[in-house]
């Protein structure tokens, strides 16, 4: 058994994921990277402290090998980091106009996967004694992003269920946070022009840090959330976004 924090990342072989991935190991943790492709290839490229896992989150028999997996290699589970989400090939679309099948693949991954991936881990959690949980939500429920009714509507919910979770999982020791990114230009981002052009301006101009936000601006909070420091705060949603939401 690992005598380090073992921390699954779902979405975790690109963008955001990624760097979540990378500032776990820099901290001392051994990750698994949970995802639909890439995730063997991440993991031979960052080295021995990580393990590769195809999952799809939205099925639960996959969810279910993730937690297998990690715990025939490591022994243990300390830590869940849902990450994995539908949004950057999404494009901007009046809410009349959203077709019904992608507004129910972006419940099903952004909402039932959350919901999957963490039933998954949770026995083990109790069995080692807690464990951290951090979801990573967004910033557009908090502020009203409109022509993406389907994604705000998830991503909504996704904050709901980390209030709900830290109330029904805190008496196991499991701690449940949100973290909620402004928009990032990850690599999923920076290939969708649609969004780019119609987001990319308006959320610079709304925050105090004038900047593009990045991955790895994402990357402390949930280090943070996993860690040590923050053994006495559940049920939080951190908004990470240059200051555009004052929560």
């Amino acid at each position: 058994m690992s005598d380090k924090r073992v921390i699954i990342v779902t979405g975790g072989a690109q963008g955001i994921g990624r760097a979540i991935v990378e500032g776990l190991l820099a901290d001392g943790a051994e990750v698994v990277i949970a995802d639909l492709a890439g995730a063997e290839e991440a993991a031979a490229e960052l080295g021995g402290n990580t393990l590769g896992v195809r999952v799809d989150i939205s099925n639960p028999e996959d969810c279910a090998q993730m937690a297998a997996a990690t715990l025939a290699r490591f022994g243990r589970i300390d830590g869940l980091v849902n990450n994995a989400g539908m949004y950057t090939s999404l494009v901007p679309t009046p809410m009349e106009d959203i077709d019904i099948d992608e507004w129910r693949k972006v419940m099903d991954v952004n909402v039932l996967g959350l919901h999957l991936a963490t039933r998954a881990v949770v026995p083990a959690m109790r069995k080692g004694g807690g464990g951290r949980i951090v979801n990573i939500s967004s910033g557009t429920p908090f502020k009203g992003v409109p022509f993406l009714l389907h994604y705000v509507a998830s991503k909504g919910a996704v904050v709901a269920m980390t209030k709900a979770l830290a109330k029904e999982l805190g008496g196991d020791g499991i701690l449940v946070n949100c973290v909620a990114p402004g928009f990032t230009m990850s690599d999923g981002v920076q290939a969708n022009p649609v969004q780019i052009e119609a987001l990319q301006e308006i959320s610079v101009g709304a925050r105090v840090i004038k900047r593009d936000q990045y991955p790895e601006d994402v990357v402390g909070a949930v280090v943070f959330f996993c860690a040590p420091g923050s053994s006495f705060i559940t049920g939080q949603s951190l908004v990470v976004d240059g200051g555009a939401f004052f929560n």
